[in-house]
């Protein structure tokens, strides 16, 4: 192999120097680990920076309008191109793909990707797990496509059952009965339990806590509330305007008792809370009051091939270049490997230390609707 400057036994500790800045690492086996001892087990893979909706706190029309520049088709990553890095990804152990966006759904014959990722097997021979995070505008039409191409399970943003405040949110003029009949035709061909997203915001929606809960309590589907988060750098974060995991807890719980469940597997970002009448489940995504950056597990590959190592981050590795200067997949594999092993991200754990969350919010960081939730 060429260019190798120099070999680490992933399965030691961490060396205390990070290699991003470009040199290999030979990938000799056993886990891969990074800095702070975080395997690599999800890989979420954005395949568009396009999305139909214009929300707020992720992509407001004030910076997204008519006059943005999207990436123009021949940058973004083909399917086959994507399907390569994420094989090579499940040998270096990642067990879980999320397709995301943008809006996912907006890529053409997504399920012509969906079925190439079906076929990924671990070194042991189990398949991944595979999901999709949607809006659900276009999930009524695609869901059975989806599924008969291999696609397991969905997670659908909705942030109101108001319409009007719906379409505030949004900034567009889809119905929530669009979505819910997304949810339940997606339901309905075998993609679920269904996950549906709700991001609170003070002052904006916090009213629909309550009739969220109500509405899918019973319905075999999963409500989980997400805390506005300072994603990207275009978004007006203020720290004033989150709600807190724990008081939206609060909300729900004084109207149907709840109680904790076990997280499935390390790096869950949601903590799980059912209704003791067993009317269900809902999960609490809590990144500002209560963060999870030590159990973070996830890395993230954007529609033209650059690999993030935080939702919150500024940087991207760019791995197009190999993809398409023909390296083998020895070599994409170890860069990779290198990338991760060097990895310290903990964005959150920083939040929560400053006083002062302007300068935080100054920072640039990666737009949310370019590398997905």
């Amino acid at each position: 192999m060429d260019n190798v400057s120099k070999v680490i036994y992933l399965n030691q500790e961490p060396a205390g120097s990070s290699d991003q800045s470009g040199t290999d690492v030979r990938f000799e086996g056993g886990p891969l680990l990074d800095l702070r001892r975080r395997p690599m087990h999800d890989l979420r893979i954005s395949v568009t920076d396009r999305c139909n909706f214009r929300c707020t706190y992720c992509m407001p029309r004030e910076v997204f309008g008519a006059d943005y520049e999207f990436m123009p088709h021949a940058s973004l990553l083909s399917f086959e191109e994507i399907a390569r890095v994420a094989g090579i990804a499940v040998g270096l152990g990642v067990r879980k793909i999320r397709l995301t966006g943008g809006e996912p759904l907006l890529r053409k014959h997504l399920e012509n990707l969906v079925e190439l990722l079906a076929r990924l097997r671990t070194p042991s021979g189990d398949p991944v797990q595979l999901t999709l995070t949607t809006n659900g505008t276009l999930l009524a039409k695609k869901a059975k496509a989806l599924k008969e191409a291999g696609l397991q399970r969905v997670t659908v943003s909705l942030d109101a059952l108001d319409d009007a405040m719906f379409e505030r949110m949004s900034d567009s003029k889809v119905s929530v009965a669009t979505v819910l009949e997304g949810i339940e035709e997606a339901a309905q061909v075998g993609l679920s339990p269904v996950k549906v997203n709700m991001v609170v915001r003070k002052g904006l929606n916090d009213s629909q806590i309550l009739p969220m809960a109500r509405h899918f309590r019973n319905s075999g589907h999963i409500l989980r509330f997400i805390e506005y988060m300072d994603v990207g750098s275009t978004n007006g974060w203020n720290l004033d305007e989150v709600i807190s995991g724990q008081q939206i807890l609060d909300v729900i719980n004084a109207e149907f008792p709840l109680e904790p469940i076990g997280a499935q597997y390390r790096g869950e970002v949601a903590s799980r809370w059912r209704y003791k009448d067993g009317g269900g489940e809902i999960g609490l995504i809590t990144s500002v009051s209560r963060p999870f950056c030590g159990d973070c597990t996830r890395a993230r590959l954007s529609p033209e091939g650059r690999i993030f190592l935080c939702l919150f981050a500024d940087t991207g590795y760019d791995l197009r270049s190999l993809l398409r200067g023909g390296a083998d997949d020895d070599r994409i594999r170890d860069r990779l490997a290198a990338i991760w092993h060097g990895r310290d991200d903990h964005y959150s754990e920083i939040r929560g230390k400053h006083t002062d969350h302007s300068q935080l919010t100054r920072r640039d960081k990666v737009e949310m609707s370019y590398i997905g939730g």
